[in-house]
């Protein structure tokens, strides 16, 4: 039971990154990827921050493994976050979220080598599925990446930062694992994550160059649709995907939370009116058969 629950978050996580990636798009692109990551990373602390007090989820965490919330703080949220941004302001939501589900086969490399972590036979085959089936789905979903120019030089550079931003990402779920199995509380854990990465990011913000000034000048408008992407990701998504990875292993949870490039499909659309192809509906339907392979046996 425990284990279905688990997995039935990670599947949240993802519905609600691909939800935060489309509408996090327009803010990026305004923005820049520095001042747009500063705004959410600030709010979103505080606001994880308040929650873990109201709720008294402080005594949870065990501060032994404070370098774990470090690894996961700069590298898994700040750096792994600004790469994303820039690779969807420069790529799109739709290219952006296939390159992260590589955050799936880099988490079950790195528990293999990090924590011993094995995968067995049933979930590989289920991870295999939904992996296949993320690449074709998000390979014929749209036109959208020729009809922005991706192409060329620019191409090759939004891939390597969806690379970069899938490697860091996942290397920062999976370095607070410990943490979460030894009884901390996720939603105090992604406080402390955010924390750490406001305050880094906060400091950096001092450093008189235009590379950390944002692009536009803020408005109400636009502050709102730069915090509300980061509260549905930053705060809910990231706190339903560490009780997945404190409560099943780390390559199934990675596996399941890599499911929104699916979900970005009917999200744009329902926006866009960019609707998927039979290629991109036969990926969606193998992916859900891994997951159902994944979540019933």
């Amino acid at each position: 039971m425990l284990g279905i629950v688990a997995a039935s978050t990670a599947l949240f996580a993802s519905i609600g990154w691909a939800s935060g990636i489309v509408l996090a798009q327009m803010p990026a692109k305004a923005l820049g990827a520095f001042e747009f990551t500063r705004i959410q990373l600030i709010f979103c602390a505080a606001l994880m921050a308040v929650l873990s007090s109201l709720f008294d989820l402080w005594p949870s965490i065990d501060w032994q493994h404070w370098p774990a919330f470090l690894v996961s703080s700069l590298g898994g949220i700040l750096l792994g976050n600004l790469a994303m941004i820039e690779c969807l302001r420069r790529g799109g939501p739709r290219l952006t979220e296939l390159l992260l589900c590589l955050k799936a086969p880099v988490v079950a490399g790195l528990a293999y080598f990090w924590i011993g972590e094995t995968i067995g036979p049933v979930d590989l085959l289920g991870g295999v599925l939904i992996l296949a089936g993320l690449v074709i789905a998000i390979r014929f979903g749209s036109q959208a990446e020729r009809e922005e120019g991706v192409a060329g030089k620019r191409l090759l550079s939004v891939v390597l930062l969806g690379l970069l931003a899938a490697t860091l990402q996942g290397a920062g779920f999976l370095a607070v694992k410990p943490a979460l199995t030894a009884g901390a509380e996720p939603v105090a854990v992604t406080a402390i994550r955010l924390l750490g990465a406001a305050a880094v990011i906060s400091l950096a913000s001092i450093w008189p160059s235009q590379a950390v000034r944002a692009d536009t000048e803020t408005s109400p408008y636009l502050l709102f649709r730069t915090i509300l992407p980061g509260v549905i990701g930053y705060g809910i998504s990231s706190s339903l995907l560490l009780y997945a990875f404190a409560n099943t292993q780390a390559g199934v949870a990675a596996v399941l939370g890599s499911l929104s490039p699916l979900c970005v499909l009917p999200i744009l659309w329902a926006t866009k009116g960019k609707r998927p192809g039979l290629e991109a509906m036969a990926g969606t339907a193998i992916a859900v058969i891994g997951t159902a392979v994944i979540v019933l046996y």
